[in-house]
């Protein structure tokens, strides 16, 4: 196990906190559509909307229809590692536990892809720091949502493991999504997202029976565009951009900003309170995200041997 780590560039912070808040608001527009739509027309809802936006906004620019049909076998693999996969297991497991516990368990993510990018990749090794950062991160997501999440535990084991299995499932995808990196960022969502509908189609067809599903109430209709337009098309965009720039397991420390994004806009504008526990929450995240960057504990480092280097000199 290597002690450095690769600095996040100020660009890619920037990045990772628009993306941490657009995902903020993804477990509450499924935890508000689950309760009328079944999770797997759900699924299918969120990735054909989003994918149906993107193919809208590129109108057959940047030779979109020729590159997923030259790499339609990779573009499956991801939308079956990064959507179907996860989003299945995310949105079963929501209809036994709230928003609050999903999101711890989804925070384990990032531990998830360093591993797995430990394993499968020549310039992501495991790191101390990292491996630090993500402990300190995901401590921190569970003392910021606080004891009304823990609690949660007593939910049934199979829903927290679906979780658990959504935060793996989307290492694997991290990982694969580094070869992409040839493509705009926005054809990579694109592919993605076409493909996962390609998967979830007779999925829905032959289980769900769609057709027989009464048409949901506005609000829900609302919380299922916003799902789809918002926290999946545009998120992804940025999401692939992220991995483009700063590799896999930078990418995925965005499910540690997503819990404190969703704190601070409530505090922003909903008026509601900053407890104790939110904010010890927060300056445990901070400092796991600061230890995953490397850059502040490298620059102390540096300083203390500095020090030490001047005392032996006199």
């Amino acid at each position: 196990m290597t002690e450095g780590t690769n600095p996040i560039s100020p660009m890619i912070w920037l990045l990772l906190f628009l993306l941490g808040a657009i995902w903020g608001g993804s477990f509450f527009f499924a935890r508000v559509a689950v309760e009328y739509v079944p999770p797997l027309t759900l699924v299918f809802l969120r990735v054909f909307l989003a994918a149906l936006a993107l193919h809208l906004y590129l109108f057959a620019r940047n030779g979109l229809y020729r590159t997923i049909l030259a790499r339609w076998r990779a573009f499956l693999l991801l939308g079956f590692l990064n959507n179907a996969i996860p989003f299945t297991l995310i949105f079963f497991g929501q209809t036994e536990i709230g928003a609050g516990l999903a999101a711890i368990l989804n925070a384990t993510t990032p531990l998830c892809t360093v591993v797995i990018a430990n394993a499968l990749t020549s310039d992501e090794k495991m790191t101390t720091l990292k491996i630090a950062g993500c402990l300190l991160g995901l401590a921190g997501t569970a003392v910021l949502i606080g004891p009304s999440a823990i609690s949660g535990l007593g939910a049934p084991v199979w829903a927290q493991l679906a979780i658990i299995g959504a935060a793996v499932s989307y290492g694997f995808a991290a990982t694969y999504g580094k070869r992409f990196g040839d493509l705009p960022p926005v054809v990579t969502a694109t592919g993605q997202l076409t493909a996962s509908s390609a998967i979830m189609l007779p999925v829905i067809l032959l289980l769900d029976q769609p057709w027989t599903i009464p048409f949901p109430p506005a609000g829900i209709v609302a919380a299922i565009l916003l799902l789809a337009v918002l926290s999946t098309s545009l998120a992804y965009i940025l999401y692939f951009r992220i991995i483009a720039a700063a590799g896999a397991t930078n990418a995925s420390v965005v499910t540690l900003i997503v819990p404190p994004s969703a704190i601070l806009l409530g505090v922003a504008f909903l008026d509601e309170r900053m407890t104790a526990e939110a904010l010890a929450g927060l300056v445990l995240i901070a400092l796991g995200l600061l230890t995953i960057d490397g850059r502040p504990i490298n620059f102390l480092k540096n300083k203390m041997k500095l020090m030490i280097y001047r005392k032996s000199e006199r």
